[in-house]
């Protein structure tokens, strides 16, 4: 089978078995797409821990409204972090699987405004607590 019928090859054809699709890739590359999944969900867990901490080890830095506030967002920059993890090891070793470029993904635009908005949040949370 050629690439060009490989890249046709959608998981309906294998019934939702995408990791069936194309051949088996070099080891060493799926082992370093599994690190790398790794890797993000333990800066998932990292978030987790700050919303934690925040919300818990900071009630005189600022307003509970916005200690609430900031953990929050952590918490959801941490969910959209281990989705972004799954669905990039996944799109990372099909397409390794079927021979094709590794695909681009626009999350991590996203996540990084989150980071920054996340960042300037934090600065006045400290910002607050010295005042204070």
């Amino acid at each position: 089978m050629s690439q060009r019928d490989n890249t046709n090859l959608s998981t309906d054809n294998l019934n939702g078995k995408w990791w069936q699709a194309g051949k088996t890739p070099d080891y060493r590359f799926t082992l370093a797409n599994e690190r790398t999944f790794l890797a993000w969900i333990r800066t998932a867990l990292a978030l987790m821990a700050g919303a934690v901490g925040i919300e818990q080890f900071s009630p005189a830095l600022s307003s509970a409204e916005l200690r609430t506030t900031l953990a929050m967002l952590l918490l959801v920059a941490a969910t959209g972090t281990g989705v972004m993890a799954w669905r990039r090891w996944r799109e990372n070793e099909y397409a390794m699987r079927l021979d094709n470029d590794l695909p681009y993904t626009s999350g991590l635009l996203l996540l990084s405004g989150l980071m920054l908005l996340l960042a300037i949040l934090l600065a006045v949370l400290l910002w607050q607590g010295r005042g204070g």
